[in-house]
């Protein structure tokens, strides 16, 4: 008995002794804790969740390499391998999700209409940075799920529906003129630069009756709420350019952008179907002024773009064909005010 009781308490401690503290905290790219990760070694039963000051720990009887995950909606997954013995004292850093928002809405009903439940949320450095798209957050959202890629148009097709039946938005209202102008069979390209939103909503599926008027979809176009930091945007193209400056003092920042493109290199060197007398041009500036309140903001946004081009179309009933120009001037701006009254009441207004 006594051999047996020494076997006992020499098996419990080898047992204790094997397992590993594995401990850190999560923590998001402000340095703010993360509450609610999950995080564990994958393959493995192993792991808990943050608490609210973002940190965990838990043990595990792995004594080798192994694969630490941590996870939470809205934020890429962490995963680091390394050696189980230095999982101690980790320092997890969350980087925001900037390709789609993966939420999951619950209505007491047949129809699930939530913005959300199937829209994609694209950042400016994803539209600059599509293939294709030159630097026009149209042709990037050309290339997502849902939509229809129509070369001869540039507009927004989505499930079927015609480019009118898709509503644009900028700080919850409307634009009515979202696309420059251009004659049939050319592509068009959006009135707005994507460097001044701080993202855009583009949702293929359901959405609110808030936006009643829209048949196929719904594009949310947000303006940058406070800027973090002054700086300057320097976009360079085979075929144009843009310039951007955010400034800020006190409560208050502005910023600025501006853009040129022309189309006439790019017509030299690539053979067209179209006979272009002037070439594609175009020039737009567009700023943004915040003021933060107490428990609110306001925000006036304005944009001016301008294009000018002119063609000679084919026509079968005229040899010489057709003679086409058009110059277009556009304006739009928005004011947006919106403050919290109390914990149960939000009032927001614009025009």
């Amino acid at each position: 008995m006594k051999t047996l009781f020494l076997l006992l308490i020499m098996t419990l401690s080898i047992s204790s002794l094997a397992q590993t503290i594995v401990s850190g905290q999560v923590i998001d790219e402000k340095n703010t804790p993360v509450l609610g990760a999950n995080v564990y070694l994958k393959g493995t039963y192993d792991g808990t969740t943050t608490d609210i000051d973002g940190k965990f720990s838990f043990e595990t009887a792995e004594t080798s390499t192994v694969t630490l995950v941590a996870s939470f909606i809205g934020y890429e997954d962490y995963i680091q391998q390394s050696d189980v013995r230095e999982l101690n004292g980790v320092e997890i850093r969350f980087r925001e999700s900037v390709n789609s928002l993966n939420s999951v809405i619950l209505n007491a009903g047949t129809l699930s209409a939530g913005d959300s439940s199937k829209a994609s949320a694209i950042k400016p450095l994803d539209i600059v940075t599509t293939a294709g798209a030159v630097g026009d957050f149209v042709g990037a959202l050309q290339t997502l799920p849902g939509t229809s890629a129509n070369p001869d148009d540039g507009r927004l097709f989505v499930r079927g529906g015609s480019g009118e039946e898709t509503q644009v938005f900028i700080d919850n209202s409307r634009v009515f003129r979202p696309f420059v102008p251009v004659t049939g069979n050319i592509p068009t390209r959006g009135r707005f630069s994507p460097f001044l939103f701080d993202g855009i909503s583009f949702s293929t599926g359901g959405y609110s009756a808030e936006y009643g008027d829209a048949l196929s979809s719904v594009l949310l176009l947000n303006t940058t709420d406070i800027p973090t930091e002054e700086k300057t945007d320097l976009q360079i193209m085979s075929v144009g350019g843009g310039v951007g400056n955010t400034q800020i003092w006190g409560k208050n920042s502005v910023s600025v952008n501006a853009s040129y493109i022309n189309l006439g290199p790019y017509n030299q060197l690539i053979p067209q179907n179209n006979q272009f007398e002037d070439p594609y041009e175009s020039i737009s500036g567009e700023a943004v002024y915040r003021h933060q309140l107490e428990k609110g903001m306001f925000k006036a946004y304005s944009a001016y773009s301008y294009s000018n081009f002119s063609i000679l179309q084919e026509d079968i009933n005229i040899e010489d064909g057709i003679f086409f120009g058009l110059k277009n001037g556009n304006y739009y701006g928005n004011l947006n005010y919106e403050q919290r009254l109390n914990n149960d009441w939000k009032m927001e207004t614009g025009l």
